[in-house]
């Protein structure tokens, strides 16, 4: 069935052009005449869903820019083309930062409609996919969700998919940021487990005094019983405590859980997942872990490649990056410039994929544009050599001024530092201090609650009733998903 076009216009002869356009260009198409009229078509439930909405800037009962706003507080995706007059061409830019797709100017010919049509239904997809990449169901994550170029990337994916189905343990090997946690979550997505419970703890952020108890349960709890039937992965295992590794030995050699003295031993089903950035070998060396725990462990090794080995990945992951955080955050960015791109593919990025990730996900948020420059990434042109951003000093109470690239020059205040002083010049207090980093990390981390305790330096625990004391969360790691390509 062909793609339906919802018209918004109270001019009677446009409608009818238009309509006559859209059956030649092989849509279907239905008009309105205000902008309630086109908010109720598109919230309609149980008819045929409209495709992409064109409307009048100024329709009887609002204007353009308050049909969007009325759109995104209803959470209405529709992608749109925005109609205006000659004289109002001064709009475009308010029109694309509130969200609309495209503009045409009236009379729009026949060519020119189309092209816009097309390209507005091809990034309205893109959005589309994007979005359900980064909200998959519980269990649904598979390799399919991890994109990759790389000769070295597709021969570890090729190995998990082969971990999924020999039920044995997996050890996943790499550098921190290289997406373990979502190579992990995709091994089970792939196995006879998808669906089932999936547990992440990181060792390196249990909080001291509580691990034993989160890991094994006092009185038949603890994540190897709530796991059961479903998948445990241990992030970071080489940092867990000598003692909770002899008893997470007994657990693999055994199947059960001892939970307390004189209880009776629990029979435990988990699949175990395991991963390190550290060298194991390196920590048995050292006496820091145990080394019939690491043969235990390492039955089923993967190792997951750095960034910078897989040069030919960076372009496209930024990419798929700017889609998705454009579509989640609502912004009219389209993509990222071919010399913004060689910058990205000319520097390092000791941070892996979760640098990468983070890097466009501020840049989306900052930016202004319709594409990513240079000027959008400070931090990484500051570190390659051939650029040069700088942040130069900004009059106060003046706006902030965008300058073109070949002047060189930021006039954006990072907005990720961290005030000291007060309005009247006076200290900040600590609590409002501590409360607004936990609000950054919360954001920055996008709510995995155990990297946030663990880069926070306090217990999981703690986070969690200091999130409860500010109302900001209540979820749980089990929450925590992967993302479509943070792999």
């Amino acid at each position: 069935m062909p793609s339906t076009i919802l018209i918004a216009d109270s001019d009677n002869v446009q409608c009818c052009l238009l309509e006559a356009m859209l059956r030649r260009f092989g849509y279907r198409s239905e008009a309105v005449d205000t902008g309630a009229a086109a908010l109720a078509r598109l919230s309609a439930v149980g008819e045929e869903p409209v495709s992409l909405l064109i409307f009048d800037v100024v329709l009887p009962d609002m204007d353009g820019m308050s049909l969007l706003g009325r759109m995104r507080e209803a959470g209405v995706r529709t992608p749109t083309i925005i109609q205006m007059q000659p004289q109002s061409v001064s709009l475009v830019t308010t029109a694309m930062r509130a969200g609309a797709g495209d503009f045409v100017v009236k009379p729009v010919g026949g060519e020119r409609l189309q092209v816009s049509i097309k390209n507005v239904l091809r990034f309205g997809a893109l959005q589309d996919e994007a979005r359900r990449a980064t909200r998959p169901e519980s269990g649904a994550i598979g390799f399919r969700h991890i994109f990759t170029r790389s000769e070295d990337m597709t021969r570890a994916i090729r190995l998990g998919e082969r971990a999924a189905r020999a039920h044995l343990p997996v050890l996943i090997e790499g550098e921190s940021g290289v997406g373990k946690h979502l190579f992990a979550r995709a091994i089970q997505g792939a196995s006879d487990r998808r669906g089932k419970a999936f547990f992440s703890i990181n060792c390196a952020a249990l909080p001291e005094g509580e691990a034993d108890a989160l890991l094994f349960g006092l009185d038949g709890g603890g994540k190897f019983v709530e796991a059961h039937g479903g998948t445990l992965f241990l992030d970071e295992v080489g940092r867990l405590p000598l003692d909770l590794q002899a008893r997470l030995l007994r657990v693999i050699q055994d199947g059960e859980i001892e939970s307390a003295p004189g209880r009776r031993p629990q029979k435990v089903d988990v699949r175990l997942i395991s991963a390190t950035s550290q060298n194991l070998i390196e920590q048995v060396k050292a006496g820091l872990f145990r080394e019939d725990l690491y043969y235990r462990l390492n039955v089923f090794p993967v190792t997951i490649p750095p960034l910078r080995a897989r040069p030919s990945d960076i372009g496209e992951l930024a990419q798929r990056f700017a889609q998705r955080f454009a579509a989640e955050e609502g912004k009219a960015v389209r993509g990222i410039s071919a010399e913004a791109l060689r910058l990205l593919d000319t520097y390092d990025w000791p941070g892996n994929v979760r640098q990468l990730e983070n890097t466009i996900f501020r840049a989306i948020v900052l930016s202004e544009a319709e594409e990513l420059g240079v000027a959008e990434f400070p931090q990484i042109a500051a570190r390659v050599s051939g650029y040069d951003v700088r942040v130069p000093p900004v009059p106060a109470m003046a706006p902030p001024l965008r300058v073109p690239f070949s002047e060189a020059r930021l006039d954006v205040r990072d907005p990720h530092s961290l005030r000291l002083l007060d309005d009247a010049g006076h200290a900040r207090r600590l609590d409002e201090m501590e409360a607004e980093m936990i609000r950054f990390a919360l954001n920055h981390y996008r709510g995995q609650m155990s990297e946030m305790a663990r880069r926070l330096g306090i217990g999981r625990s703690t986070l969690y009733r200091k999130l409860k004391d500010l109302g900001l969360h209540e979820g749980e790691d089990v929450a925590e998903t992967g993302t479509e390509v943070a792999a």
